[in-house]
């Protein structure tokens, strides 16, 4: 098999993770695969990607290797493989746009972003000259515009796309038309962790459903110290991500709760927490004869491991796409690995297609 061609936009602690995973997971060979869902996917390992570009605006990262730039602030995701090999990759500037917060300025410079001194570099030229198979978008939330940005360069170039952001380009029908249209992949939209708060309230929800019950009210309240949870202090950059979630559950509902009775989505920063992310959930519903019930729960999670144990079967996916010479939205793996795929169905099912469509048995 090739190797899988990796350029990465956005060096945060979502990328630390993935990338640290690479040589971990390679190190240990088949020993313990605990954490991938597949150890090798359509032929391809974890051994087999190899990083080949990377773009972030962050003047600790910017012109640094890429094994370097991983560790630098205000990255503060658990460090569970620290020796890297040389990647021979240098950090590159991207286009800064609306990727940065304005209130980021008033923080300490270890917990947030400090634009680079340099001209952004031509991102499409970078992707064609690294020949890259693959680009996996870790913009900060709230960056529409950067997100697309990038979205855009990878049409451009035939470069499959992984979008991990919530900002809509795979679910969005004219952009998926687009990709449609150049047979270029995309993957999206808005990861879901592993084993995280969004796919928790998903199988709850469904659970409820299909147990007879009726939910009546629900919230999830999420707390966590990294610089997405930062940056989302600005409630503006939090439109698309409480769409996102929110759909997410309702999808699961054989009755969507009205607005006013479902509340989901990040609530606060706490510094000290780091890649911790901390969730709250509690449901409320009426069982048999109308007796009211509850439950709630408590879930705490290191943030960025857990959507690396996903986007690392979503990276693979898009280069097995581009392998088959399939384009525009692939609708499997979007539906397993992201909260706001093109189109929403039971996980439970997800999966059982996703593996049909890996094994080309659909």
């Amino acid at each position: 098999m090739s190797k899988i061609r990796l350029a990465v936009a956005g060096v945060g602690n979502c990328a630390s993770a993935l990338i640290q995973g690479l040589t971990y997971y390679t190190d240990k060979g088949s020993v313990d695969t605990a954490g991938l869902l597949h150890p090798e996917l359509g032929g391809y390992r974890l051994g087999d990607i190899k990083i080949v570009a990377a773009f972030d605006v962050d003047r600790r990262k910017v012109g640094k290797p890429v094994e370097e730039a991983v560790f630098a602030p205000p990255n503060c995701t658990t460090i569970f493989q620290r020796e890297l090999p040389a990647t021979g990759v240098t950090v590159q500037m991207g286009p800064v746009l609306d990727g940065i917060a304005e209130h980021m300025a008033r923080y300490p410079e270890d917990h947030a972003f400090r634009i680079a001194d340099e001209k952004p570099c031509d991102v499409a030229r970078v992707l064609r000259d690294s020949k890259a198979d693959v680009l996996v978008c870790y913009m900060p939330v709230g960056s529409e515009e950067a997100t697309q940005f990038y979205a855009q360069a990878a049409l451009d170039t035939g470069v499959a796309f992984v979008n991990c952001m919530p900002v809509f380009i795979a679910s969005d029908p004219e952009w998926a038309e687009r990709f449609r249209a150049k047979n270029v992949p995309v993957v999206g939209d808005d990861i879901k962790s592993q084993f995280g708060a969004t796919i928790t309230h998903r199988v709850l929800a469904r659970l409820m459903g299909d147990r007879g019950v009726r939910l009546d009210r629900t919230y999830q309240l999420n707390t966590g110290g990294n610089t997405d949870f930062l940056n989302m202090l600005e409630q503006e950059r939090l439109r698309t991500k409480r769409i996102s979630k929110t759909q997410s559950v309702q999808s699961q509902l054989d009755h969507p709760l009205d607005p006013e009775n479902i509340h989901i989505g990040p609530s606060d920063y706490v510094a000290w927490q780091k890649d911790n992310k901390v969730c709250f959930i509690r449901m409320e519903w009426r069982g048999f004869g109308d007796v009211p019930c509850n439950l709630e729960v408590r879930l705490s999670v290191e943030d960025s491991p857990n959507s690396a144990g996903v986007a690392i079967d979503a990276i693979r996916c898009a280069k097995l796409a581009l392998d088959r010479g399939i384009g525009g939205p692939l609708e499997e793996i979007s539906a397993f690995a992201m909260k706001h795929p093109p189109h929403q169905i039971r996980d439970s099912e997800a999966i059982g297609r996703l593996e049909r469509w890996i094994a080309n048995k659909l």
